[in-house]
This record gives C-alpha cells, sequence and structure tokens, in this order.
C-alpha cells in the first residue's frame, strides 16, 4: 500500500502540498534503513560529495523511497534520481527492471541519471560534472 509521506512543518494549504508529495511503500522503510547503513564504496563517495547541499545549494536524499522502489539518491526540488550502477543491473533481468522503474519516475515527472559504480569510483569529476549540468 503506497503511502504519502509526512511533511515536517512548512506552510500552505493541503493543495499545494499534495501537489509535491511522492507516494511511497511504507513496508521499505527497514529496507531503505539497511540500504543506508550498508551502502557500497561508490555510493559513499558519491553521497560525501553531493550531502550537505554540497552542489549548487540543492538537497539530496538517500535510499529515497519513491512508490515501490527505493531511489539510490533522490533531490526533491530538480525531481531528479541519481543512480549508481552495480553489476547486477547489466543482466537481462536487471536492464529490464531498470526500464520498468525508470518509466514510473518518469511518469510521476520524475528524472532518472545512471551511473556505473565503476565510473564514480575511476571517474568522480565526471560523474559529478554531469550531476552539475542537471543542476
Amino acid at each position: 500500500m503506497l503511502s504519502p509521506p509526512l511533511e515536517k512543518g512548512g506552510r500552505g494549504d493541503l493543495k499545494t502540498r499534495q501537489a509535491t508529495m511522492l507516494l511511497y511503500n511504507k513496508r521499505l522503510k527497514p529496507l531503505a534503513g539497511s540500504l543506508r547503513s550498508d551502502m557500497t564504496d561508490a555510493e559513499k563517495l558519491l553521497w560525501s560529495k553531493i550531502r550537505r547541499k554540497q552542489l549548487k545549494g540543492y538537497q539530496f536524499y538517500r535510499q529515497k523511497i519513491i512508490g515501490n522502489y527505493i531511489a539510490d539518491f533522490y533531490c526533491p526540488k530538480l525531481k531528479l534520481v541519481i543512480e549508481v550502477d552495480g553489476g547486477q543491473h547489466y543482466s537481462a533481468e536487471g536492464l529490464q527492471n531498470d526500464c520498468t522503474r525508470d518509466a514510473y519516475m518518469a511518469g510521476i515527472g520524475i528524472t532518472v541519471v545512471r551511473f556505473s559504480d565503476r565510473d564514480v569510483l575511476m571517474n568522480l569529476e565526471a560523474v559529478l560534472e554531469e550531476i552539475w549540468k542537471r543542476l
């Protein structure tokens, strides 16, 4: 079951807030917490560069639940998801799952940008430059 997240603080009427709230599967909360605790080396490295509004002042969240999916990194102001893909994403099944997930995200107005874990680890500056262009 998808539930809208509760919004902390903020002002405005309910119609305004509903337009920006994402539905999420609350049953994924324990898994998202586990993924935050067990980030890959590539995710940790990228997170160290995008956390605390380091990129043009934009806030990113890690392991954000969106619908029935968990995005590696999400910037709500830009409606941008950043995915760091490991080897499992390059199998036929992994590619199909990513395609389905990306279509869902596009359907709710979210742009998905994907990088391989190898690119993040070996060419971080180019990855950050590509993200920077989208901000």
